[in-house]
C-alpha cells in the first residue's frame, strides 16, 4: 500500500512540474508577457500569433484585479494619489493587449479571431463590472470626490496639496464613471446591469460580423463590357482586378467596398446596373441569411433597459449627458435647425438633377442610384470639373505628403519614414514623429487600403496613449486605417477628393493623440467628450483644398506637373455644390440615431417601419435615404460609442468652421495660431471643459454662421 501511495505521489509531483514547466514555456513564448524590446516599444507583430490573446486577456484581468484589490485594501485614507492616480495607473497591461487585439478585430480579422472576440467581450464585460460595481472602492473614489467638492481648492486634501485643473478633470471623469457604471444601484439593480452589459458586450461584435461577411460575400459581376459604358480606365481595371482575384478572369467586379461602388455609380450609364449595386448597398443587414435586424431589436431593448436602471428616461438621455451638448433637446434642436435649410437645397440640387434626366430623355423620376450620377453630370456642367480628372493630382503618396507637410507647417512636427518597424500587414507603413529639433513624439502607422480582413470605414486608434511627463513620459503609438482606393498593375492608389479630406481627417485624430501633453491616461489625446472629438480631426479638412495647400503636394503621378490653376478654380467654385444632399442624408441618419434612442417601449419598435416614420415626418424626398440606414449603421449599433451619439460630427463642425476662420483671418499656415490650435486644445485631452478650450483657443464661443456660410445654407450663398 505504501508502494502505490508512493507511487501516485511521485506521479502526482511529476505532472505538476510538467504543468509548470509547459506553463512557464507558454508564458516564456507569449509577447504579452514579456517587456517588448522593439523600437519604442511598439507591438512586435512578427511573434504576436493569435493564441497568445486569450491567456494574455486573463493574465491581465488578472493582474489588474490584484492592483484594484490594492487600492482597497489601502489602510490609509483615500486620497487622490493612492486612490484615482493608482485606479488611472491600473490595467497597464490589459490595455496593452487589447491595444492590439481590437486594432486588429477591425482591421485585420480571421475566423479565429473572430472566436476569441466571441470569448472575451462577455468577460472583459464583467471585468470592468467588476470595477465599476465595487462598493469597497467606489466609496474610497467617493470620498476624495467629495472632499474635492466641499474644500476649497486652496486647502489641502488629505496628503496632498489642493489638486490642480488636470487632476480635477480626471476625479470627475472617473466618480462620474462609476456613477454612471451603475455604482450607486442596488444589488438587484447592479446584477440586472450585468446581465444587460453581458449581453450587448456581445451583441456589438456581431453586428459588426454579420456586415463584414455580407461586404465579402457579396459582388456584382458584370461580364459583357458595353456594360461598363461610362466607367473610366482606372475603375474598369480596379474591377478586372477584383475580378481575377475572385476567380472570374476577363470579367469585371464590384464591391461594397467605397472605391469600388461609388465610382460606379457617379460614371456608370447603365442604370439598370447601378440600381443593382446601390440597392445591394442599401439593403445591407437585410438579406436572409445577413440579417442584423433581431440584433438592432434586442440592442435598443436593452439600451433602454440599462438608461432607466441608471435613472434616465431613455438612452439618449443617458449618453448625451457626459457630452458637451448635455440633453437630447439640445441636439434635436441643432439638428432641425440645420435641417429646413439643409433640405431645402437639397430639393433646389434634386430638381436639377431631374431637369438634366429629362433633357437626356431619361423616363421616371430621380432615384437614389441616380444622384451620384448625375450629380457628376452636373458638376461637369455647371463647373467643367470631372472628378475623375482630378484623381492623377491625388496620388496617395502625394496627399500624405501635404497633410504630413500642413501638420509641420502648423505644429512644427515630421514625419521620418521607418521600415524598421513589424507591421501586422504587408500594407501597413510606419512613420516616427518627432518635435523639429528631433525630440521623439511617437510612432505612426498607416493601413490604407480595402481587403477582405478590414471593416469599412476609416478611423484611429491608439495602441499605446501618451502619458506621464519628464523620465515618466509615455509616448503615444498610434494608427490610422482607411478603405482608399488600391493600386492598379498599372498605377498607384489615385484619391477621390471624399478620400483625400478622409485621409486628412484621420490624420487629425492621430495628431490630437501624438500632440497630447497631460499627466494621466484616462483624458489622454483623444479621451475627450464625445462631440468634441471631432474637432481636431474635421479642421484638418478645411486645408485639404486650399489653393496654398495644394501647390505643395498636388503634382500628376506620371508627368510631375503642378495641378493647373483652372482645376485648382474649379475646385474652389464647386466648393459648395451638392452640399444639400450631403448635409441632409448626414442629418437624417443623426435624426433616425436620436429618435430611436428617444423612443419609449423598445421592445415594440418595428425597424423597417419606424425608419420610415421618422423619414416621413421629416419629409425627406425619395431620392435620398439616409447616409446609414438602421440595419448596417454600425456607429449605432456595433458598439456604444456613438451610439446616440452620430450628431456629433456636425456638433463639432460648428466648432472647426469657427475655428477655422482663424486660419483665414490670419493666415493659414500661420505658425504661432497653429501653435496655439495645439497648445489650447489639441494637446490638453479631457484636461479641461472642451468649450473652455475652445475659448481659450477662439476668444469666444462658436456661431453657428461659418458652418452655414461653408456649406451654402445661408439664402446670400444661393
Amino acid at each position: 500500500m505504501k508502494k502505490i501511495l508512493l507511487f501516485f505521489a511521485m506521479a502526482t509531483i511529476i505532472f505538476t512540474a510538467c504543468e509548470n514547466n509547459n506553463t512557464k514555456k507558454e508564458m516564456n513564448d507569449n509577447p504579452f508577457f514579456s517587456e517588448w524590446t522593439t523600437p519604442y516599444g511598439v507591438p512586435p507583430f512578427d511573434i504576436i500569433k493569435d493564441e497568445h490573446f486569450i491567456p494574455a486577456f486573463e493574465k491581465g484581468i488578472e493582474i489588474q484585479n490584484k492592483e484594484i484589490e490594492a487600492i482597497v485594501s489601502n489602510p490609509k485614507p483615500p486620497t487622490f494619489a493612492n486612490t484615482i492616480v493608482a485606479l488611472d495607473h491600473s490595467g497597464e497591461d490589459l490595455r496593452r493587449v487589447g491595444g492590439v487585439f481590437f486594432n486588429l478585430t477591425e482591421a485585420n480579422t480571421n475566423d479565429e479571431i473572430t472566436r476569441i472576440t466571441g470569448v472575451m467581450a462577455p468577460k472583459l464585460a464583467n471585468h470592468n463590472d467588476n470595477i465599476m460595481l465595487n462598493a469597497k472602492l467606489f466609496g474610497k473614489v467617493k470620498q476624495v470626490y467629495d472632499n474635492q467638492k466641499d474644500l476649497n481648492r486652496e486647502v489641502e486634501i488629505g496628503n496632498s496639496q489642493a489638486l490642480n485643473q488636470e487632476q480635477v478633470a480626471l476625479l470627475d471623469d472617473v466618480y462620474q464613471g462609476f456613477v454612471r457604471g451603475g455604482s450607486e444601484l442596488n444589488d438587484d439593480d447592479q446584477a440586472k446591469l450585468r446581465v444587460i452589459n453581458k449581453k450587448l458586450a456581445s451583441l456589438y461584435p456581431e453586428f459588426g460580423n454579420i456586415l463584414l461577411k455580407e461586404s465579402n460575400n457579396y459582388y456584382m459581376l458584370i461580364e459583357d463590357e458595353s456594360e461598363l459604358a461610362g466607367l473610366p480606365n482606372s475603375v474598369k481595371d480596379a474591377a478586372a482586378e477584383i475580378a481575377t482575384a475572385k476567380g472570374h478572369e476577363g470579367t469585371w467586379a464590384f464591391t461594397l467596398d467605397k472605391p469600388s461602388w461609388i465610382p460606379f455609380l457617379q460614371y456608370a450609364d447603365n442604370r439598370d446596373r447601378r440600381e443593382e449595386l446601390y440597392t445591394a448597398w442599401m439593403n445591407r443587414g437585410k438579406t436572409k441569411e445577413f440579417n442584423t435586424t433581431p440584433i438592432v431589436n434586442e440592442i435598443l431593448v436593452l439600451r433602454e433597459q440599462k438608461a432607466k436602471l441608471l435613472g434616465y428616461n431613455n438612452f439618449a438621455e443617458y449618453a448625451v449627458s457626459k457630452n458637451m451638448a448635455k440633453t437630447p433637446d439640445r441636439v434635436y434642436e441643432l439638428l432641425l435647425g440645420l435641417w429646413e435649410p439643409a433640405l431645402e437645397k437639397a430639393k433646389a440640387e434634386g430638381l436639377e438633377l431631374q431637369k438634366m434626366m429629362n433633357n437626356q430623355g431619361v423616363g421616371g423620376e430621380l432615384q437614389s442610384w441616380d444622384w451620384w450620377y448625375y450629380t457628376e453630370k452636373l458638376r461637369k456642367e455647371k463647373y467643367d470639373l470631372d472628378e475623375n480628372e482630378l484623381r492623377p493630382y491625388f496620388s496617395l503618396e502625394a496627399v500624405k505628403k501635404g497633410a504630413f507637410a500642413l501638420s509641420e507647417r502648423l505644429y512644427g512636427i515630421k514625419f521620418i519614414k521607418r521600415t524598421d518597424l513589424p507591421v501586422y500587414h504587408e500594407d501597413v507603413e510606419t512613420y516616427e514623429i518627432t518635435e523639429a529639433d528631433g525630440t521623439h513624439i511617437g510612432i505612426f502607422y498607416v493601413d490604407y487600403f480595402p481587403r477582405a480582413s478590414k471593416r469599412g470605414g476609416a478611423w484611429m486608434e491608439a495602441y499605446r496613449k501618451q502619458s506621464g511627463s519628464g523620465e515618466n513620459l509615455v509616448t503615444p503609438i498610434i494608427v490610422n486605417v482607411g478603405n482608399f482606393t488600391k493600386p492598379t498593375a498599372d498605377g498607384p492608389s489615385l484619391l477621390s477628393i471624399d478620400e483625400v479630406q478622409t485621409l486628412f481627417h484621420e490624420l487629425g485624430h492621430g495628431l490630437h493623440g501624438f500632440l497630447s501633453d497631460v499627466e494621466y491616461q484616462s483624458i489622454s489625446g483623444t479621451s475627450v467628450k464625445r462631440d468634441f472629438v471631432e474637432l481636431p480631426s474635421q479642421i484638418m479638412e478645411n486645408w485639404a483644398l486650399e489653393p496654398e495647400l495644394l501647390k505643395l503636394y498636388a503634382y500628376h503621378y506620371k508627368t510631375g506637373e503642378l495641378i493647373p490653376q483652372e482645376l485648382v478654380d474649379k475646385i474652389q467654385l464647386s466648393g459648395k455644390f451638392n452640399q444639400g444632399f450631403v448635409t441632409t442624408e448626414y442629418l437624417a441618419a443623426s435624426i433616425l440615431d436620436m429618435n430611436y434612442h428617444t423612443a419609449d417601449n423598445a421592445s415594440e419598435i418595428d425597424i423597417e417601419v419606424f425608419e420610415k416614420e421618422s423619414m416621413d415626418k421629416l419629409g425627406l424626398i425619395d431620392a435620398i435615404i439616409p447616409r446609414y440606414r438602421s440595419n448596417y449603421f454600425s456607429h449605432a449599433f456595433s458598439s456604444e460609442g456613438y451610439a446616440a451619439g452620430y450628431y456629433v460630427y456636425i456638433w463639432a463642425a460648428v466648432l472647426d468652421a469657427d475655428a477655422y476662420e482663424a486660419f483665414v483671418e490670419q493666415g493659414i499656415f500661420n505658425r504661432e495660431l497653429g501653435q496655439s490650435f495645439r497648445d489650447e486644445v489639441i494637446s490638453r485631452g479631457g484636461s479641461d471643459d472642451p468649450m473652455a478650450l475652445f475659448v481659450n483657443f477662439r476668444g469666444a464661443e462658436p456661431s453657428l454662421q461659418p458652418l452655414l456660410k461653408k456649406r451654402g445654407l445661408v439664402k446670400s450663398d444661393s
